[in-house]
């Protein structure tokens, strides 16, 4: 094994370096890790994705000298190549139009990180498929936020018609954003995971495993009457444990029962009825940043934020109860032609 000179094109630079030389039986083996140097932004992208996938910029070096042998790349090199790779996808991230994408329910729920409140955005369309749309960032989660979020949706494509169903945590700045734009034709399903918990906070711990139970029997009916009838008689038992239990289950009640009232059936049901979808994608944000030290201003953080989302969409499966979506969105058009509201959010 020799070396030859060559070259590393770094911000459309020729930097001449070093490679080793391999040859085989019959001819000579090019390095892949050679090859990604030569090539423009494409070593600021392998470094990006060895990242994402748990490395940390300082063990790359051992990586690189594992797998290819030798190139010598120091920590602020990776640095360098990590911030022009980052950039790229936020440009990527927030240039994309969504013209082409027809929402059929989208996620909204804040992740906070370097200090401020990201609110972002996860679509499905009525194939199933799964989208990162957007986020925009503020100091909490407020009214003014949500609404430059969904400005910032429409502004890069995407129709936000009255036949989209909007799954939330009930945050009050998210819903009160969303009335504000859809008013009485809003289709809004509450977090029964964030409501069931919230129930629990109010009452003494013996008996939050049977208010759980009541609560997950309610929403397991298939039909709207039978899990609102199960859910009052929930309500009459939180009544002689702690009033307030009882008042927090009200306030929500309909909106929780949004996807009964549109007969969703049980599977599509499953991935609706919670804002798991986006807080799973969350999950995955934080384990692909967990070698982030510091973050050095709002700039950093969001081109992070919207390479670990590119990241997260190679992942995206169709949604399971995917074929019911066609019928669910008929049942939303006709009750629509009756008037009839779609949710109590109104």
């Amino acid at each position: 094994m020799g070396k030859s000179a060559g070259i590393h094109i770094y911000r459309g630079s020729k930097i001449p370096v070093e490679h080793p030389r391999l040859r085989g039986p019959d001819e000579e083996i090019v390095l892949e890790s050679y090859k990604k140097l030569k090539e423009p932004g494409g070593f600021s992208e392998e470094l990006l994705n060895k990242i994402l996938r748990g490395i940390s910029c300082r063990k790359y070096s051992e990586t690189v000298i594992e797998a290819a042998g030798a190139f010598g790349v120091s920590a602020n090199s990776v640095s360098r190549h990590i911030v022009e790779a980052t950039t790229k996808k936020l440009q990527e991230f927030k240039e994309r139009h969504l013209s082409e994408f027809k929402p059929f329910a989208v996620f909204i729920d804040t992740i906070n990180r370097a200090g401020s409140a990201f609110m972002v955005s996860l679509g499905i369309n009525l194939a199933g498929e799964k989208q990162v749309l957007g986020f925009w960032e503020g100091a909490t989660e407020n009214n003014e936020v949500c609404k430059e979020l969904l400005k910032d949706l429409e502004r890069r494509g995407l129709k936000l018609s009255k036949k989209i169903i909007w799954v939330t945590d009930g945050g009050s700045g998210i819903i009160k954003a969303l009335k504000e734009k859809f008013g009485k034709r809003l289709i809004h399903q509450r977090c029964t995971i964030h409501k069931g918990r919230n129930i629990q906070r109010h009452l003494p711990k013996r008996y939050r495993k049977e208010a759980h139970r009541q609560f997950r029997t309610a929403l397991e009916q298939t039909k709207y009457k039978d899990a609102k009838q199960m859910l009052k008689s929930f309500e009459k038992w939180l009544r002689m444990i702690n009033e307030s239990a009882a008042d927090s289950l009200m306030e929500a009640i309909e909106e929780i029962l949004t996807l009964h009232r549109l007969e969703v059936p049980a599977l599509l049901r499953k991935t609706l009825h919670s804002t798991n979808p986006i807080e799973s994608m969350f999950s995955t944000v934080r384990d692909c940043e967990h070698n982030i030290k510091r973050y050095r201003g709002s700039r950093m953080a969001q081109r992070w934020l919207a390479a670990v989302c590119l990241y997260c969409e190679q992942n995206f499966r169709k949604i399971k109860g995917y074929r019911s979506i066609a019928s669910v969105v008929k049942r939303i058009e006709a009750l629509q032609v009756e008037g009839q509201h779609l949710s109590a959010a109104a």
